[in-house]
């Protein structure tokens, strides 16, 4: 049985909008600078080149999340895309689902 995720918060563009650039400035900062350095996926655990590492959402903006340090990580592209827009509770049911196939 698939399940249908309903958890949509209401967000308008102009927060996303804020988020996204906060999100930039960050990405200018000491700190994730040597988070992308150590080159580890949050996600997966692979080690990767510092260029192959982006920045995502733990809880994604379009579902409420915020620009900030303890909702941001480091992830290997691979992850960041397939993980899209997902919460943890439901990536985590994503990558169970695939444990089990």
């Amino acid at each position: 049985m698939e399940r249908k995720y309903l958890f949509i918060p209401e967000v308008n563009e102009e927060e996303v909008k804020r988020e996204r650039l906060k999100a930039q400035q960050l990405k200018n900062t000491r700190w994730w600078r040597k988070k992308k350095e150590k080159g580890i996926c949050y996600y997966c655990g692979r080690r990767v080149p510092a260029s192959e590492i982006t920045m995502d959402h733990i809880v994604p903006l379009i579902r409420g999340g915020k620009s900030t340090k303890s909702n941001i990580v480091a992830a290997c592209k691979e992850c960041n895309n397939k993980k899209r827009y997902l919460l943890p509770t439901e990536w985590e049911e994503y990558l169970q689902r695939l444990r089990e196939i």
